[in-house]
This record gives structure tokens, sequence and C-alpha cells, in this order.
């Protein structure tokens, strides 16, 4: 017997295309249809459905990009048509192997009420089912006309990534208004014969199910009357019934399928079309669960749903019933689905408590997965915010995207820095927009890497940005596929029933510890220094509003800013999306980011100022507020005082060229091209920069990566290197000297300084940024021979190797730090720290002065330049804050990588002003000192054990305490077997925390 499968292929696809498809709307007569222009930014759904439109014919070309067009479409339905269902398919020039990232609709009824999205796949409007013939029908469409950025080739630089620069070409192409009859049976027969149709296609050769749906589906085709498909539909169908009823396996896999739509908050669209494109899906998924009634959705990003209930109360109307019913699901308990590497401490903790806390407010849900299906790999801190957050589950797909090694596992579980385990799973369908193709459905079964001991995966299920969410035929498909033989089982289900169920069957599964790192999207550490910048700001930023605006709050009674601190922490929190805060959206995005943060930043300011003046009192004694976690010349940490000068520094001519600074701590020698050439450390008597090499040195790349600009760096830029070691000019500035080059079309101004009494050299680099595809890094090898580096993550630190033993080593070309890297040999260390970067490169290399040591290289990344999606990229003056601190242990490393973020403010008061808390040890570090959310007056105080070492310490309120709690992120008390009871005397707590530990306590005051 020969195998017919391509040749039944061939005929189905010609058949479905040409005849069947077609067939499900027989007969149609056109809409009436006009259009109004919005002028600028879109209106509210009143005034544009006031507005009076012109007439338009299908065929018109409409829509200047980032336009929102209102169509008006009017008809009669005929009455030969009576007792038939009725649609309107409303087709705004859509492509349909798209299904988003292109134009878009939401369609209204003439009082306002909004019906439900238009997409690529998703063009139908139900009028009726059925009609009696002869009804009037008026619908609105609010029409984004959103240009087609990501198209075939993704790579192509564009100026219609900002309105400022887009034009007003029109970008569509108006295809469809019709009124359609709708034939069930012909819809019900496309999706017998597709669902059969893939199945058979992932079946083996050999198999005797394959060979029985290949003669069903012969047989069906052979049923159809190619000039009466309507008429013959019924029949055809009944030739496949007994196929489609044949039951699953004991054994089949089971996949839990999840009603999604994954809506980036911000990509390749501003933030203002994301509110909209919300509202478009939500308003699908709400009509779908109507029709539906084993149908489950979940949205995540509590962001998205607060932007729905701000802007289209309409729509929140439905969301919440559906909510209510059970059906429509919170997922993920976060503002926004974050990136996870670069967020701070604080900020990701935030993300949790802000987005828990909506879903509880709003609907009393309390969320115990993590959902993050589309963020950039994953930092080894998470775990332990996860947990503290009152969560136990995560959810990812991106780790799928890894370009050199396979993940080994897609359900296990994983470990963080602190030991926290988190029951994670990855779906092996390897997608976040399942759309129930028997292609993915058998990609699920087949690449699930726990079979033998477990059997359930998840499948989100939905076209995301723009594309619509969940279809009616993806129901359809998952219904038939609920119990088929030769396919993995499908039902709808909520991600807690799925990890309910995963969990049970699979309790004891395999532990991954540390990072889950991306092998893709290594740029996003780099790409658009500016929004970096503002992020890193922000933050420190906010902890400094908090923690003087509740000092000043329980010593003088200042009202301390309870909404304006939380509306801007929803602000940073919604730009850390892991489109934004990456750099990877278009210039429109990231132009508004630097404009949003700029404005928080002189918001927090003014909090700021004001608790410090409240707190400083009257007077002319001139005091340093000190707002990082250790005491800085004498000033305790959190409070304020008076400092003195400690030791001088010397600027000296070098033999040979250049100058040497010396401070008695450190004795820093720079060449006459600029280069640190000597960082000594005189206590220790011993040298940092390599022998033969030089330090501060900046390093040119071309970086033109094979595919995504922004997102991507591949290894191979590597093997071209400039190192700018000409200099312009090299002075004497005060405590430095002051170096200046030029290359290409760019300017760079570094200062490099070495302050009295102070044991590490600061870099400030300036660079004016005219280049191309070049990506710009800092150098300092280091004469310190070690196996792994510390780079700072969440609250604590994560080890790396700096070897490339295996491919996954080999892989972390490019890795993220928050504010140092740390290298060391017993009893002596290295530290780099920045104020703003995030990228950066570690290598080890053999000595070619003669001795066997090696070098160890940091290596900053500072800019890049791609071209997409942003043509501009990071095009003009950034300004850089690094520092080498030779000698340093892990604890100079957290304190210098602190103090170089905080810096002091001085301000003339009547005195000193003690901390609100002090901790006697400086490996607990205190990242938040503020008052309670819910307005009671407590003092909370988050701190974390920082070294990866036990620790024993005191902590002390500088107020009146009644009694101490220990409570989640959310500042809810833990149950005793959770977290034991503070040891409290007095106003003291005594605290015994395990490496990276993180803490909450709740303070009553007295």
């Amino acid at each position: 017997m020969h195998d017919d499968r391509s040749l039944v292929e061939a005929r189905l696809k010609r058949v479905l295309d040409e005849r069947v498809r077609p067939a499900v709307h027989p007969e149609s007569v056109p809409l009436e249809v006009a259009v109004w222009n919005a002028p600028g930014e879109p209106v509210p759904v009143d005034e544009g459905l006031a507005a009076e439109p012109e007439p338009i014919e299908v065929g018109a070309r409409w829509g200047a990009p980032w336009g929102t067009s209102w169509f008006r479409v009017s008809g009669t339905v005929p009455q030969a048509w009576a007792g038939k269902t009725v649609e309107a398919i409303l087709d705004l020039g859509f492509d349909e192997n798209m299904p988003g990232f292109q134009c878009e609709g939401l369609v209204y009824r003439p009082d306002g009420t909004p019906v439900k999205g238009l997409n690529p796949r998703n063009q139908w409007v139900r009028v009726g089912a059925p009609v009696e013939g002869g009804e009037e029908v008026r619908l609105h469409v609010e029409a984004a006309s959103n240009p087609v950025i990501l198209d075939y080739h993704p790579f192509l630089p564009t100026q219609l990534g900002d309105k400022d620069t887009a034009g007003s070409e029109p970008q569509y192409t108006l295809t469809r208004m019709d009124l359609a009859v709708f034939d069930e049976t012909v819809w019900q027969l496309v999706l017998d014969l597709e669902v059969l149709g893939e199945l058979m296609a992932e079946l083996p050769v050999d198999s005797a199910r394959r060979w029985d749906i290949l003669r069903a589906l012969e047989r069906a085709l052979d049923a159809i009357d190619l000039q009466d498909v309507n008429g013959s539909a019924e029949r055809a169908r009944s030739c496949l019934t007994g196929v489609l009823a044949a039951p699953a396996v004991p054994s089949a896999h089971r996949i839990s399928a999840v009603g999604h739509a994954h809506i980036d908050s911000a990509w390749l669209w501003p933030l203002r079309e994301t509110v909209r494109k919300v509202a478009r899906t939500t308003s699908n998924m709400t009509a779908l669960l109507e029709d539906e009634p084993e149908f489950v959705f979940a949205m995540s990003q509590a962001q998205q749903w607060a932007w729905v209930k701000e802007h289209r109360p309409e729509v929140w109307a439905k969301v919440k019933k559906a909510v209510a019913d059970g059906r429509f699901v919170p997922a993920g308990g976060m503002w926004v689905e974050s990136d996870t590497n670069m967020p701070g401490s604080e900020a990701m903790a935030r993300q949790f408590v802000h987005g828990k806390r909506f879903f509880i407010d709003e609907f009393g849900v309390e969320n115990d997965e993590a959902w993050l299906p589309d963020t950039f790999g994953f930092a080894a801190g998470l775990p332990q915010i996860i947990k503290a957050a009152g969560s136990k589950w995560l959810l990812t797909q991106k780790i799928s995207w890894s370009q050199t090694n396979k993940f080994p596992h897609h359900t296990f579980r994983w470990e963080g820095i602190d030991g926290t385990r988190i029951f994670t799973h990855f779906p092996p369908v390897d997608t976040y927009n399942c759309s129930m193709k028997g292609s993915e459905i058998a990609h699920a079964a087949t690449n699930f890497k726990d079979k033998g001991v477990a059997r359930h995966s998840l499948a989100p299920t939905g076209w995301g940005d723009g594309g619509g969410g969940s279809t009616r035929e993806m129901v359809a498909k998952a219904a038939r596929l609920r119990d088929l033989e030769g396919s993995a089982t499908v039902v709808w289900e909520t991600p807690r029933e799925f990890f309910e169920k995963a969990e049970a069957e699979y309790p004891e599964p395999p532990v991954w510890v540390g990072e889950l790192y991306l092998e893709l999207h290594r740029a996003t550490l780099t790409s658009q220094a500016q929004t970096k910048q503002g992020n890193r700001r922000s933050e420190h930023l906010l902890r400094e509003a908090e923690l003087w605006a509740a000092t000043a709050a329980v010593r003088t009674g200042f009202p301390y800013p309870y909404e304006e601190l939380d509306r801007i922490w929803k602000t940073v929190l919604l730009h850390q999306f892991h489109d934004i805060l990456p750099g990877s959206s278009i210039a429109w995005v990231h132009r508004e980011a630097r404009r949003t943060y700029a404005r928080l930043a002189e918001e927090l300011t003014g909090i700021i100022d004001a608790a410090q003046r409240a707190l400083a009192g009257e007077g002319t004694t001139s005091l340093v507020f000190n707002a990082a976690p250790h005491t800085r010349a004498g000033i305790p940490a959190g409070g304020a005082g008076e400092t003195a000068a400690d030791g001088e520094t010397t600027v000296t001519a070098r033999e040979g060229g250049g100058h040497v600074l010396d401070n008695g701590l450190l004795r820093i020698a720079i060449d006459a091209q600029g280069l640190v050439v000597s960082a000594y450390d005189i206590e220790a008597d011993r040298e940092s920069v390599a022998p033969g090499r030089a330090a501060n040195l900046l390093q040119l790349h071309a970086d033109f990566p094979n595919m995504w600009d922004a997102w991507d760096v591949d290894e191979f830029y590597r093997n071209t290197v400039t190192d700018l070691t000409d200099a312009d000019e090299v002075v004497p500035e005060g405590n430095g000297v002051r170096i200046t080059r030029t290359f290409g079309a760019s300017r760079v101004t570094q200062v490099l300084s070495l302050a009295p009494g102070e044991r590490r050299l600061l870099v400030d680099t300036e660079v004016d940024w005219h280049e191309t595809e070049k990506f710009l890094k800092l150098a300092f090898p280091l004469d310190v021979h070690a196996g792994r580096y510390a780079s700072e993550t969440q609250f604590g630190h994560f080890h790396r190797p700096t070897h490339t033993n295996t491919s996954w080593e080999a892989a972390k070309f490019e890795a993220c730090n928050h504010r140092f890297v740390h290298l060391e040999e017993p009893g002596w260390g290295v530290a780099v720290v920045n104020d703003s970067t995030y990228g950066h490169d570690v290598t080890r290399t053999v000595r070619t002065d003669g001795d066997r040591g090696t070098t160890t290289t940091v290596r900053v990344s500072l800019l890049r330049a791609p071209r997409f999606p942003d043509p501009e990229t990071d095009q003009g003056v950034h300004r850089f804050r690094h520092a080498l601190v030779p000698g340093a242990g892990i604890g100079d490393a957290v304190r210098e990588g602190w103090r170089i973020n905080v810096p002091e403010r001085r301000l003339e008061g009547a005195g000193e002003v003690a901390p609100l808390v002090t901790v006697d040890r400086d490996a607990v570090v205190v990242t938040a000192v503020k008052l309670a959310d819910d307005g009671s007056g407590d003092v909370v105080v988050r701190f974390h054990e920082a070294h990866g070492g036990r620790a024993r310490a005191t902590l002390t309120a500088g107020f009146e305490v009644a009694g101490v709690t220990a409570t989640d992120l959310l500042e809810r008390p833990l149950a005793e077997a959770e977290a034991p009871a503070p040891e409290v005397t007095g106003n003291q707590v005594a605290l015994r925390l395990r490496p990276f530990e993180l803490v909450t306590l709740r303070f009553s005051r007295a």
C-alpha cells in the first residue's frame, strides 16, 4: 500500500481554500460605509460616535500612520434571509498572515455599547441568529491605522515608529464591508477537516490511525458537491463522525488550554495604543465567553486591567461580571510582565505588591502563579521574591528561544540564590500564541521532556498584540481534541487548575539552581541607555522619598505622600515592561519614557527636599543626608550630620607622561593617553591592573546581529575591535585627570578622580554618540585569578564562571549585573561598580608577559547603535559613572555599589538627624523604610543578608515600638510556620539571617 497522504493533503488544502471556507458565508450584500478621521490623537468614544462621517468605498485607501478613523456601517438584512444566521463581515484591510501588528478596530452599537474587536482572523460581528429579515443594521468601528513595523523583514530601519516622523501616507485598503449569511454546518465542516487533516500529518506513516483518518477524509471530500458545498456539508460531516469519536488512549499527554492574548504593554506601538488594544481584546473575550460555556480566558498585567477600568468603563463592567463567574481570570499577580534581569530589588518586589493588591482589591482574587511567558530571562533572585509575595508557581515560555543549549526540563523546581524553590513550568508547545493547530498539539506532546513521570502541560491559546485573543475556531478545535485518538487531550482550565494538577502528579521534579539565562536578546541589557538610566535613578529616588518621608512623618508629623508614591511606583513599574526597559520598543515609546522619567525625578526630588527640610529644622549647620544603607563618612545610614575632610589627594606628573593620583590608600597611574596603567592598593601592597595592560580602555566593536537589532548581540561581534587609545587631551582637573577622545562622529570626555580618604577611582564618562551599528565597551583588565565572579541581582548576588568549559558557560558572553561586579582571590578582590549600566562581560586570557597567570577582564557595556525598531537609538549625549575599587571584599562591593547610586544631599538645618532605623551589621542591607500602605502609620522595614553568609544583627527602631510583625511583601502577617515571631526587646529586634534571606518587618508605634 503506497502512502497517499501527500495527495490527500493537497486535495484537502485546495478544497478547503477554494470551496469550503468561502461557503461559510455563502450569500452577502454590501453595507454602506462612511468614515470620519479623528484629528491628532484618539478621541473619546462619544465624540467619535457623534462625528459626521463622509462616504467611503470598499477599495479606498485609509488611515495615516497612528491615526484613528471612525467608520459607520449601515444596511438592511434582506427579507429572503429570514430564519438564517447573519453576520457583518468587516475587513479593514487585514493581512491574515499577521494576526497582530497592524490595523485593528473596536465595534460599537450606536448607543456606545462595545460589541467586540476586529482583527485579522476575527472579522465577524453577529447580527442575528436567526434573523427575521428587514432588520436595520448600524455599527460604528473605531479603527486604528497602526503601521506595520514588524514586517517580513524585521530588521529594516523605518521612520514609522514615531508619529513625528511617520508621515501621512494611508496605510490600509478597505477590503470588505458586507452583511452575510453564516452557515453553521459548513463552518463546522471546516473545523472537522482542519483538525483531522492536521492530526493525520503528525501521525507516523505506519500508524493505523493515520490510515483511518486518511480514508475518512477521502470519503468526506468525495461527499462534497463542489458546486453545492452548503447542500452537501452535512453529508460530508457524517463521513467523519467515526474518526472524530474515537477516544484518546489513557496514556495520552494532557494539555490545559488557557485562553490568552499576550499584549505587550508597549512595543511596536506607544502606551496609549496598548490601552486600546486591551479594550479591543477584552471586548472580544467577554463576547466569546458568553458564546462558549467551556472557554476560560486569563489575562495578566494588573496595569492593563487598570487601563480598562479607567478608560473603558463599559468594557470593565463586562470584565467584572466574567471574573465573578470564574471564567475571565486575573493571572500572574504583577503590575506588568516586567523584565526580571534589570529591575532592582525593591522594584521587583513592588511588581508583585501592586499587581497582587490590585487583583485582591478589585476581585478578591489572589494569584499563586507568576505569569511571564515573554520575559528575556530570569534573575537568580526571583524565586524568593515570588515566595515572599505569597505565590508559589512560575510559568514562562521564553527559554525555548535559547539558541545554543536546550533546557532539559519542562516542569521543575527553580532554586534561587537563598535556596527558595518555585514550582516552574515551561509549556512544551513552545508558543504563547497557540492556535490549536495539530502541529502545535503534537509538538507539545512529543517535545515534553518529563514523560514517564508527568504528562500535564499548559498551552496559552490565542492571538496576542492586537490579534484579538482566542477565537471561536480555537474553541471549536479544542472541543474536538478533548478526547481524540492519536492526539493529546485538551481541556480549558485556569492556570491554578493546571498547576494544582501538575504539582500533584510530580511532587519531586528535578531542580535547576541559579538564573534562567536566555541565550538570546542579550543586547537588551544595553540598548536605549537613557531609558535604563531613568529606571535606575527612579528606583533610588523612590527609596530616598520613602525613607525621608517616613522619617519626617514619624519625627515631625510630615504628611506622608501615600497617593503620590503609589502613582509614581506604578509608573516606574510600567516602564519596566519587557520591551520598554530592555530598549526594544519604537522611538515613540522611548521618547515618552525619557520625558516621563524627567517628570518623576522632579516630583520625587520635591518630596525628598520637603521631607529633609522638615527633618533639618531651622538653622545654619551644614548637614549631609545619607540615604544609603551603610554609614558614610561618619554619617549613619538613613541619617544626617556634619562631615569633615579626610586627608588629601595629590596629582603629580608621571615619568614618561601622564599623571599619578595618590591619596595614601590608592595610587593610580594614568599614562599620556589617559589609560590607567596602575591601580595600586598601598595597604595590601597589591596591583589591580594586569601586567602590560591598561584599564579605562574604551573599545569599539562592529555590531550587526543576524536578526533582532535592538535585542541581540551575537558572539561574533568580538571578532573585530578598535581600541580607542588616542587622546586629544589629558589634563589635570581637581583630584584627577580629564581626558578627551574623538572617534568616528563621536566624542568622549572622561574625568578620572580619586577623592581624599576613598578607596575607589571614579570614572565619569560623557559620550556624545553618533555611531551606527557599533557597540562601545569600557574595559578593566585585572590582575585577579578567579574561576568565578559575583554580579549583583535582586536581594543579593549571583556567581558566574569566568571560564567557558561548557557550552552553557560560553553562551553567557553578555550578562546582567545591578550595581557591581566583583572578583576575588582569597583575602583580596576588586569591584567595578556603576550608577546606571547593566550589560557586561568577563573573560580570562593568558598573559603575554611570560607570567603563567591569567588576566581577568571586566568590560562594561556602555552604548549600542541599532537601527531597528528605533533608527536613532541612543544618538546624542550620555553620562555614566563607574568606579574601580581595588582591595574590595564582597561587602565593599555592596557598599560602594549603593554609594555610587545614592549621592549625598546637603542642606542647612538645626543639627543632626537620627535614623528612623539602624542595623549594626553591614551584611544586613535595608532596602526599604516606609510607612505601611494601608495608612495605619506603621513603619515597614525590608532588609536582606547581602554578603552571602549567615548574619546575626540587631535592628534598632528610633521610635517607641508597640509591636513587631514579620510580613510578606504585601505587609500581611506571616504564619508562625512561615516565619518565627521576631525576637523583640524594647525597640530592638534580634536578627538571624540565612545567606541572602529577605525579611519584611512591620513596626506598630506606641
